[in-house]
């Protein structure tokens, strides 16, 4: 089986790209995160031509998570139990929120694919950690992890994937100095990543396809894709009898590439169950 993670930034911007990556990398289940459509109007047509099922959490302008898949879609769960709404701080810098009450975002859906209990997850940024963003997040991570603990325990093959806005060690960042006072890096959010590892899951790190390093995301500006000025904040984190069938696991910088990509790359993973 073959599954896949991808932060598309906005479905509707990518979907050339998208059909066209389906159709070359033929995963089986593909997780995506920031879908920024509803979810009932996710333009799937492509990849259900292509074989696929879809569930979407989404709610039409940030956020929103996918899974597509060719081998069933059943149990599916929009969010978990205990997910926090977030409440707009009164600075909020989208006009549309200001004032607005609180709110669940579609930050997480989850589905049986193929024997396998999959999670797609878009975790909260984090903003500043002098931002309100930044609280939610640690508050999030810690409900993500009480709801997925009976997952894990009903699920001897279960995988959470996603972007998780957290590089968990130095080594995951193209430099560690640069990101000092940042979020992404704290003690907090690694030890949020800890504490979900400690639920009997592993770190599934792919190899790269280049530099040695199997970063995830580049930030737009000047030339850091080329720079290979990068973090590893999109994992995969299975339980060992997932994790043991491991054959191959990588990031596809391809898709990186070209006109008008996302700033994340995919993460593919192939396993032999």
């Amino acid at each position: 089986m073959r599954i896949a993670t991808w932060n598309v930034n906005s479905v509707g911007a990518r979907l050339p790209r998208l059909n066209e990556w389906l159709e070359l990398a033929s995963p089986d289940v593909l997780c995506l995160q920031e879908t920024k459509c509803a979810g009932d109007a996710f333009p799937g047509e492509g990849a259900e031509a292509l074989g696929y099922e879809i569930a979407t959490n989404g709610d039409g302008r940030w956020n929103g998570v996918a899974i597509l898949s060719r081998v069933g879609l059943d149990d599916v769960s929009l969010g978990f139990p205990g997910q926090p709404p977030y409440a707009p701080p009164p600075d909020e810098d989208d006009p549309a929120l200001i004032g607005a009450p609180p709110m669940v975002e579609a930050r997480a859906v989850g589905a049986s694919c193929g024997g396998v209990r999959v999670w797609s997850v878009y975790v909260p940024n984090g903003r500043s950690l002098d931002s309100p963003h930044y609280p939610y997040k640690l508050e999030w991570l810690a409900a993500l992890r009480t709801a997925l603990a009976d997952e894990v325990k009903a699920h001897d093959a279960f995988v959470v994937t996603g972007d998780f806005n957290i590089a968990p060690t130095d080594d995951d960042v193209w430099d560690p100095g640069a990101f000092v006072g940042s979020t992404h890096v704290t003690d907090a959010e690694r030890n949020a990543l800890a504490e979900l590892r400690g639920l009997g899951l592993h770190d599934v790190i792919p190899r790269a396809m280049k530099h040695d390093t199997p970063y995830t995301y580049w930030d737009y500006r000047a030339g850091m894709f080329h720079k290979n000025m990068g973090m590893r904040i999109d994992l995969f984190y299975a339980t060992q009898k997932l994790a043991g069938a491991v054959k191959d696991a990588y990031v596809d910088r391809d898709a990186r590439k070209g006109k008008g990509p996302s700033d994340h790359a995919p993460v593919v993973v192939d396993v032999d169950l």
